[in-house]
């Protein structure tokens, strides 16, 4: 089997030296960088499993990086690192395209986690990836923004298919409203807006048996929406 190849930027050199070590005792293959530019270059016509990313970096910094690496792949899984503890800077790294977010000091172990649930996720709509995406009577089929569901075809727009994105990247995740509107819609965090309910409405009408008893799209009360593969009452 083909080892999962990461690009780890990070100008921190003893930091890097242990993630590199345990990444590759994971059974990946690891190409370090130190600067935003190098990283541009080295992903340039390289396809990465995934991109582990710290903020704060010399020259480019790494929201640039995200945004550009983004441009160019909507679909490479981005794990943004930093030192910066604000909720802003969170949002950010968010909104710049990043899938998730681990601010230092972190865990060894919750970071292998989180690269091991991001590497996981991000086959299910790899190219060539085992056809659409499956859950309860659903199937879906992000790069041609088409599913199958209890009401028959449905056409997705690119507002859809990037919102379930968000939701089949993050099983089990509660997403909050800030999130969601930052990732999906690009709104700043303090946006004043029914269009996120109004969305989620019309996501259980297409995908729910019973929109008004969801299984896969539910709301958390006071923190926001989480999606279950499996579905659950």
């Amino acid at each position: 089997m083909r080892k999962p190849h990461i690009l780890l930027v990070e100008d921190e050199v003893h930091i890097a030296r242990g993630l590199v070590f345990n990444l590759e005792s994971e059974g990946c293959a690891v190409t370090h960088v130190e600067t935003g530019e190098d990283a541009l270059t080295a992903a340039e016509g390289r396809g990465f499993a995934l991109v582990v990313l710290d903020v704060m970096l010399p020259g480019i910094g790494g929201f640039e990086v995200c945004r550009r690496l983004r441009q160019r792949d909507p679909r490479l899984p981005i794990l943004m690192l930093t030192a910066r503890t604000e909720e802003g800077d969170r949002v950010a790294g968010l909104s710049a395209g990043a899938d998730d977010y681990l601010t230092k000091p972190f865990s060894l172990e919750e970071f292998l986690l989180r690269v091991r649930g991001m590497l996981r996720r991000s086959e299910w709509y790899r190219p060539g990836a085992l056809g659409g995406y499956r859950f309860g009577t659903n199937e879906v089929w992000l790069e041609e923004h088409r599913a199958r569901t209890p009401r028959g075809e449905v056409q997705l727009t690119e507002l859809d298919a990037r919102f379930l994105r968000e939701l089949f990247r993050n099983e089990g995740r509660v997403l909050s409203r800030t999130d969601l509107l930052a990732t999906v819609w690009h709104l700043p965090p303090d946006a004043e807006t029914r269009t996120l309910d109004n969305f989620v409405v019309r996501m259980r009408k297409y995908f729910e048996q019973d929109p008004a008893h969801p299984r896969h799209l539910h709301t958390v009360r006071g923190r926001g929406y989480r999606f279950t593969r499996e579905g659950e009452d």
